[in-house]
Order: structure tokens, then C-alpha cells, then sequence
């Protein structure tokens, strides 16, 4: 075994401090708002710090004015109240950011800096999660990909509660994954799950997950899945249960969730139907490929501002994608699945896939072409790209075993480099 040039703990921390440090820059030099639905965020925590509970209005949403004031770059002139259309949310990310309100006098910049240190929390999880599939070196590359695709840490960043869920997604990863049949902690996981319920509609993906590793750990044995299974379910169904019964006494019978009440609001948003009949077909499919990339690595601002110049960037990230595809692939291939660790392929897999599903569900309804709907599913997306890169890693390994940890570093500094890029060349210039 090779001599370790670099202390495993020394990179993690060095990875997540930077980020920490990009990421609470991303928070002072964005302008006040530019980031996707961040004023309806805030008034949702305003309202909470007021003393009054929001509640999903019919009013909430007005196309125009909101397209008038954004266009403007959130000029002071306009009244930033009517952005409401948030007030349907679960309350948990916007109740912990209210003392954060209380305490910065209503500025936003602390709310921000709060999202950034839950960032910070869901790479230390993250990492602890790759490690259960990948070697250390290959589990902090994971780790530095999620930390520095710009758009992510643009949206982490920012006042959203996206933050929140994401930490709760690697947290109730790791949970399961840490699960054994005889532990004694099964209401770790089902408190987790229940916070789930109370912060965004996206992390329930999470709970179908949960009840396969359960099955899978008690399989035959119904008693203990009915046992263990209660222990786990009870939490989330008592938490949960308050929120959807509060919506179904608000909204009415079946709108637990509050989503109708807000789909009934969002009257003028761009939907997919009406594009595919003045547009066509095909320029709907390469519009929703193309800006789902894009969004993805970065399109900032409210998605007004693509990282176009230099004209090679996008198509370098392309390539750079089909390049970790095809290493996934090569890895992947002549591995059988008796070989493969069950659990953490259903619940990384099938987190992937649930996400991207619910993605194209969205986007069937509505014209959402935001690759950052994905970042819920950045832990599988950053075990997959370490899977790629190592791949190409190899030779390099075989000649010099002692330069793998140093392999996330160079990796990591990469990304870190694009980030700095996005925000010194694209954010604070043109926002």
C-alpha cells in the first residue's frame, strides 16, 4: 500500500472549506435576487417572521409583472411583495431560516450565507455516502463535483431550499445505508424522512427507496419488516401528517400537498403544450435537451445568462460528459451484478432515475428547462462522474499508485477554476 502523500481528513476539509469560501463569494457578489424564485423564498420567510403562516392564493402569481420587474434587474422602483408563489412550500427550511431573519434585520445576505453552510454539511455527508461504493480518492472526486459545477454552487448560494434538501437526501442516504437488520437506531432514518415531508415535495422521492432497503434487509421475515417498518414510518406519517392535514383544511380535499392551490396561481406560465403547437415538435425536444445542459452547468441569473463566451465552453463540458459516460459505461459493463453492493445501487439508482422522471413529468406540463431540478440527485451524479474519471485513471494508477490522491485535487481545482471564471466573467459583470 502507497504512502499517502496527503491525509485523507486534510482534502475533505481543504475541498469543503473551499467551497465554503467560492460559495459565500457566490452569496455577496450576486445581486440581490438574480437567482431563480429567491423573493418568493424571502417573503415566505418574512411572512413566518411576521407571525403569519403563508398560505397559497390565487393572486400569488403574476406573469407580467414579475416578467416587467425582472427584466428591469429588480429595480428598487417595483414592490417585491407579489412574488408569493413559494407560500405553498413545506415550512421546515424557511423556519430555520427565520431566527437567521430575526438576527440580519431582514437582510438577505445571512439567509444566503446559512444555505451555504448547509452546502458545506451535505458535502461532508456526501462523502461518507461515496465511500461506501468507491476507494477515498475516487469518493472526493465525487465530493469536488458536487462542490464546483457552477450552477450549483450559484443555486446553494442563493435563498432556495434546495439547501435543505439536498442535505436531507445525503443524510437519509447515508442512513440507509448505514441500516442493519439488528441496529438499534430504525427511528434515525424515520426522523429523517419525516423532516423530508416538511421541506420539499422532491425529497419524498426518497421515502419508496427506503421502504426497498427495508424489504431487502427482511425479506421472508414479515415480522420485521411490520416491526422495523413501523419504527421508520411512524415518524414521517405523524410529521407529514400535521403538514397535509393543515393543507387539506386549507386547500380542501385532495390538495394535501398544496400543489393544486398552486397550480391554479402560476396562470400565464409558458406551457409545453402550447409551445409544441406554435414551435413544433422537434424545436421543443433540442430547446429542452439543450437548455437542461446549459442550466445545468451554468445559466445564471433567471436563466437569462448562459456561460457563452468563450464559445468553446459548452461544448468542452459536452464533451467532457460524453467522455465520463462512456468511462461509467466501460466500468460498468463487465462487472456482473452479483458483484455490484445491492443496496446502494437501488438507492442511488433509483434516486437518478425517480428524479429524471419527475423531471420530465414537470416538463411535460410546463416549459421548465432548468437542469438545476437535477441537483437533488447530485450524490448519484457525483459517485457516477468519479466511476468515469477513475476509468481514465488507470494507467496513470498502474505506473504511480502514490498520485491517486491527488487525482480529486486536479480534478477539483478544474471546477474550482470554471466556478471563479463564472463568477468574476459572467455573474458580476452582466447581473
Amino acid at each position: 500500500m502507497h504512502k499517502r502523500p496527503i491525509p485523507l481528513t486534510l482534502i475533505l476539509c481543504g475541498l469543503v472549506l473551499a467551497y465554503g469560501l467560492l460559495a459565500s463569494l457566490y452569496a455577496i457578489y450576486t445581486p440581490a435576487w438574480q437567482s431563480p424564485d429567491e423573493p418568493a423564498h424571502y417573503n415566505y420567510i418574512r411572512q413566518l417572521a411576521g407571525g403569519a403562516w403563508p398560505v397559497m392564493q390565487p393572486t400569488d402569481y403574476g406573469q407580467d409583472y414579475f416578467g416587467t420587474v425582472i427584466s428591469s434587474g429588480f429595480d428598487p422602483v417595483y414592490d417585491l411583495t407579489p412574488f408569493s408563489y413559494e407560500d405553498y412550500q413545506p415550512p421546515l427550511y424557511y423556519l430555520l431560516q427565520t431566527p437567521v431573519f430575526w438576527l440580519g434585520g431582514g437582510r438577505l445576505l445571512p439567509l444566503r450565507l446559512f444555505a451555504v453552510l448547509l452546502g458545506m454539511a451535505t458535502l461532508a455527508v456526501a462523502y461518507q455516502v461515496a465511500r461506501r461504493l468507491l476507494p477515498p480518492w475516487q469518493a472526493l472526486t465525487a465530493v469536488g463535483f458536487m462542490a464546483f459545477v457552477p450552477q450549483h454552487m450559484a443555486i446553494s448560494a442563493s435563498l432556495n431550499n434546495d439547501s435543505l434538501n439536498e442535505l436531507l437526501i445525503a443524510l437519509i442516504l447515508w442512513a440507509a445505508l448505514a441500516y442493519r437488520p439488528q441496529g438499534k437506531r430504525p427511528w434515525l432514518l424515520g426522523l429523517l424522512l419525516g423532516a423530508a415531508m416538511l421541506t420539499k415535495v422532491t425529497t419524498y422521492l426518497m421515502a419508496p427507496l427506503v421502504g426497498l432497503i427495508l424489504l431487502w434487509h427482511h425479506w421472508g421475515d414479515l415480522s420485521a419488516v411490520v416491526r422495523r417498518g413501523a419504527a421508520v414510518v411512524l415518524p414521517p406519517l405523524v410529521l407529514g401528517g400535521l403538514w397535509w392535514g393543515r393543507n387539506l383544511a386549507v386547500y380542501g380535499w385532495p390538495d394535501f400537498l398544496g400543489i393544486a392551490a398552486h397550480d391554479t396561481a402560476v396562470v400565464g406560465q409558458p406551457q409545453t403544450a402550447a409551445w409544441m403547437a406554435t414551435y413544433g415538435v422537434g424545436y421543443v425536444l433540442r430547446t429542452f435537451l439543450t437548455t437542461t445542459f446549459h442550466s445545468f452547468w451554468g445559466q445564471f441569473g433567471w436563466m437569462a445568462l448562459p456561460m457563452t463566451h468563450p464559445a468553446w465552453l459548452y461544448p468542452a463540458l459536452g464533451l467532457f460528459s460524453l467522455l465520463v459516460v462512456i468511462g461509467l459505461g466501460a466500468w460498468v459493463w463487465p462487472r456482473p451484478v452479483r458483484q455490484w453492493d445491492v443496496p446502494t445501487a437501488v438507492l442511488l439508482l433509483g434516486l437518478l432515475t425517480l428524479n429524471l422522471a419527475l423531471y420530465l413529468v414537470y416538463n411535460i406540463t410546463y416549459v421548465q428547462h432548468q437542469g438545476r431540478y437535477l441537483f437533488a440527485s447530485m450524490v448519484p451524479l457525483g459517485v457516477g462522474v468519479a466511476v468515469g474519471v477513475g476509468w481514465y485513471a488507470r494507467p496513470l494508477l498502474r505506473r504511480w499508485p502514490w498520485a491517486a490522491d491527488l487525482i480529486p485535487l486536479a480534478f477539483s481545482g478544474g471546477l474550482f477554476l470554471l466556478c471563479v471564471y463564472a463568477l468574476r466573467y459572467v455573474i458580476i459583470p452582466n447581473l
